[in-house]
């Protein structure tokens, strides 16, 4: 995979009747997750600042930085544990956290407790 042949992807993360836009960077990581597309799965609230789930398969972390200070409407590949996360709140650095892209909007509706079950898919242009 080249990176520079990569660009940005557009995706829709479906909960309930709600629906959040999002754009993936384009990284040999954040292409990897898109070729997933579409996932249904349930996030689970983490430490009070993150919405997290394990994914199917292990991303590349191919020219991956060692680590991340996440902020608020990141997405994130938590390679150590294989986890996507979602975040809420910001957060320390992290070795390991590979940012994969960012929401659009607001995040009130991740700050709630509890799990959230999401359909994540590309959106076509």
């Amino acid at each position: 995979m080249n990176p520079q042949n990569i660009k940005s992807i557009r995706i829709r993360i479906t909960h309930g009747t709600s629906a959040f836009t999002a754009t993936l960077e384009g990284s040999p990581t954040a292409a990897d997750f898109a070729s997933m597309l579409p996932l249904s799965l349930t996030l689970e609230d983490y430490a009070s600042q993150e919405k997290m789930v394990s994914l199917p398969r292990k991303l590349t972390t191919t020219g991956a930085p060692a680590g991340a200070a996440p902020v608020v409407a990141d997405i994130a590949y938590y390679a150590p544990w294989n986890n996507l996360v979602i975040y809420y709140r910001d957060a320390p650095y992290a070795k390991g956290v590979i940012r994969l892209g960012r929401m659009d909007g607001g995040m009130s509706a991740w700050a709630k407790e509890g799990s959230m079950k999401v359909r994540i898919e590309r959106v076509e242009n």
